[in-house]
């Protein structure tokens, strides 16, 4: 009986003191670290399209030189010509020997060799990874691949009766480019590019720029970044200067590969944001609301101990002590014994032991024959469950208010506006990383495209497969007639069910239900003059959905959607249904909103939702402002739960929440717990000592637990083998005293 009254005051004080802790630590910062957060993954997310840009070049030129057919009669200088004759951002360009680093042909600038041992890099197996070089006072980015021509006879200093050797050749494609152009959202802030030392390699600035920037953050920037190792994807905050009522807060990552080695690893860059947000000047101080519940619940903790000491377990250690007595007087011979029998029992308690008192005082009366079983009114009054239950009510009226009122976060002022913008900003990262990753699937397939002419089918048919085995995003590829009939096709078998023949080239959907959006990529098969047509006019790239999806998750971005036209989700980073609405009714207005007018894009925009689980900060962004995907209508859209973002309003509405259901569970656990094991056990008993009171001898009382509702149970059990002796020596015409009989009874047993 007691450790679940003592449980429960100890686990509701804990509670308490859980409460003080957990309020106490929640403080608003002149800057938050919401912020700090935010800026941190802002930079992140632009660190990794600098590091998808580069890549990705880097991928294609050696793609592009692996797929360059040269014969025994191609010259340096016509390779050269062909393999950068499509490429814009090229600076120059040069062909080089790979065992003796002679230059062989070049194009455009000269390409800065210095430092660079050609030799040596070109023997290594496997990529060559792009190097970072400085040429008249600024740094380049050289990208290497490798050329293979066709085997040569070599008959030179051959034996006559031995077959003349063939040797493979190899030229070293050697490219120059400045740094790929940054990207960056929300008014003021700066990106920069840094090199291992923290110097500026490229920046950018979206909007108006801060004046009187903190020039030391580069360098703790660059600092920073060299302290978490190379080659790691790591990423952090910075608090620069304050100028007035604003604070400059910075963002660092690497630029380097998250899953293992890559292209950027040993370039040693560093993104670096800065952003001037405005300091907060109110201060939020829940000390003392955290004393005051922690003190209300303390009292309530005392009060319930106590109401359950006085009326529960006092009561029963009485009533154990009384029926230990009377079993005694019952069993035991010796007129000390017989003694016991002549107290009255006390009646102590209401309830279940207010009528095992009254059952054992009649019990008593029958051990002495003072009276015979007596009947017990079946209707009564409120028990011991009744006590439990108010008892849970007590702690709820502390509980319920914790939970669903006091500290609810103001869905209009909770969220800080800096951190609300970062949502913004990184949405529209988001679109633009989305952007480009479809914008190089469709000119990956317009390469693809131009260069089927002219080709049998089966050599149509070989660059196809080449295409979707380098071309991981393409599950399915396929030429159409002009009737909107596949005549070639590689692949899965495709989901489209829009049967049409678009013109020009871009991204589209050719399916508009089903289980998996289908989204592809699509170019004309130009004829050339001259050569033998293609086996079909448009060529199709589907998009596997998955290789969509994966770009989409980042941290503390939450949940992202790909949604189009009419705002049904095309992607996502969570699980959804092909086609289906945004989840919540507030994201699709939030979508809507960021249409523009007929012919434009539109423009971002962001909001603080609050839904059943609580606010959210959401954001949503057009996929594109120009490009293939421009006229498509799409939209990203971005919610994150203000609970995952250390916000001190939405902190302190968890934490009260938190207090207040530990509170209620461990509340209930306990008098639940009480229930089982005393309230419980105590109906049984007081309904089979009711029994026995009024005559029931044959009914064999069981004691089921090992504490004092079981000892009762043992003590009325001796009660009721005394009461049935004395009724058969009754019967049998040998009754005696009520002292002879009970004697007796003891020396029977």
């Amino acid at each position: 009986m007691r450790p679940p009254i003592a449980s429960l005051v100890v686990l509701l004080l804990v509670v308490a003191a859980l409460t003080v802790i957990g309020l106490d630590g929640v403080h608003t910062d002149p800057v938050p670290q919401a912020v700090l957060n935010g800026e941190q993954q802002t930079a992140a997310d632009t660190a990794l399209s600098v590091r998808t840009a580069i890549d990705v070049e880097a991928s294609t030129v050696r793609r592009t030189a692996g797929a360059y057919p040269a014969t025994s009669t191609s010259t340096p200088a016509t390779a050269l010509k062909a393999l950068t004759s499509a490429r814009k951002p090229v600076l120059g360009s040069a062909l080089l020997d790979p065992h003796t680093g002679r230059l062989l042909a070049a194009g455009g600038k000269p390409v800065p060799l210095a430092g660079v041992d050609v030799a040596r890099t070109a023997s290594g197996h496997g990529a060559i990874r792009p190097r970072l070089v400085a040429s008249g006072g600024t740094r380049q980015l050289l990208y290497f691949a490798r050329v293979t021509l066709p085997a040569q006879q070599e008959d030179a200093n051959q034996d006559q009766n031995q077959a003349p050797s063939r040797t493979e050749r190899q030229w070293l494609l050697v490219l120059s480019e400045a740094l790929p152009a940054l990207t960056t959202y929300g008014d003021g802030r700066t990106a920069e590019v840094l090199d291992a030392s923290g110097t500026a390699l490229a920046t950018t600035a979206h909007g108006t720029s801060p004046a009187g920037a903190d020039s030391g953050l580069p360098a703790a920037a660059a600092g920073a970044a060299k302290g978490s190792g190379s080659g790691t994807d790591a990423s952090g905050s910075l608090l620069g200067a304050a100028t007035g009522s604003r604070h400059t807060v910075a963002g660092w990552a690497q630029v380097a590969s998250m899953t293992g080695p890559g292209d950027t690893d040993d370039l040693g860059l560093v993104v670096l944001t800065t952003r001037p947000v405005p300091t907060t000047t109110s201060a939020a101080d829940y000390s003392r609301f955290a004393l005051e519940a922690a003190g209300a619940l303390a009292g309530l903790a005392l009060l319930l101990g106590l109401a359950l000491h006085f009326l529960v377990q006092r009561p029963l250690l009485r009533l154990y002590l009384s029926a230990g007595r009377l079993a005694r007087g019952a069993t035991e011979d010796g007129p000390g014994t017989l003694e016991e029998l002549y107290r009255p029992v006390p009646v102590h308690g209401f309830g279940e032991l207010a009528r095992i008192g009254r059952a054992l005082e009649s019990l008593r009366r029958q051990l002495l024959g003072e009276s015979g079983p007596e009947e017990f009114p079946a209707r009564r009054g409120p028990g011991y469950r009744a006590l439990a239950v108010v008892g849970v009510v007590v702690v709820a009226c502390w509980a319920v208010p914790m939970i669903f009122t006091l500290n609810r976060a103001d869905t209009a002022t909770a969220v800080p506006g800096p951190v609300l913008a970062d949502q913004q900003a990184r949405t529209q990262l988001a679109a633009n990383r989305i952007r480009q990753s479809l914008d190089q699937s469709y000119t990956d397939l317009s390469d693809v495209a131009a260069g089927l002419p002219g080709r049998s089918r089966a050599a149509q048919t070989e660059v196809l497969r080449h295409t979707l085995t380098d071309h991981k995003q393409y599950r399915s590829l396929y030429l159409l007639d002009r009737s909107g009939g596949i005549t070639l096709r590689v692949g899965d078998t495709p989901l489209r069910t829009l049967v049409h023949v678009p013109d020009g080239g871009g991204i589209t959907t050719v399916n508009t239900s089903g289980r998996i959006p289908a989204i592809a990529a699509y170019a004309q098969v130009r004829a050339v003059k001259g050569k033998a047509p293609a086996a079909g006019v448009v060529l199709f790239g589907e998009i596997d959905v998955k290789a969509l999806n994966s770009v989409l998750p980042r941290p503390k971005l939450g949940s992202v959607w790909v949604t189009n036209d009419e705002t049904k989700v095309l992607a996502a980073s969570v699980g959804y249904r092909a086609f289906q609405s945004l989840p919540d009714s507030g994201l699709t207005r939030l979508a809507r909103s960021t249409q523009g007018a007929a012919g434009t894009a539109g423009t971002a925009t962001s909001a603080v939702l609050r839904s059943s689980s609580g606010p959210s900060v959401d954001a949503a962004a057009p996929l594109a402002q120009s490009g293939p995907t421009a006229r498509l209508g799409w939209h990203v859209v971005t919610a994150e739960p203000a609970a995952a973002l250390q916000i001190p309003a939405v902190q302190a509405e968890q934490r009260t929440m938190l207090a207040g259901i530990l509170g209620l569970t461990l509340g209930a656990a306990c008098l639940g717990w009480l229930h089982v094991v005393v309230i419980r056990p105590l109906r049984s008993v007081a309904v089979l000592v009711e029994r026995l009171a009024g005559g029931d001898r044959r009914t064999v009382l069981h004691p089921v637990n090992h504490d004092e509702v079981g000892s009762v149970t043992r003590s009325l059990e001796l009660m009721r083998q005394a009461l049935a002796e004395r009724d058969r020596a009754a019967r049998s015409g040998h009754a005696a005293g009520p002292s002879r009989s009970l004697r007796e009874t003891t020396l029977q047993r």
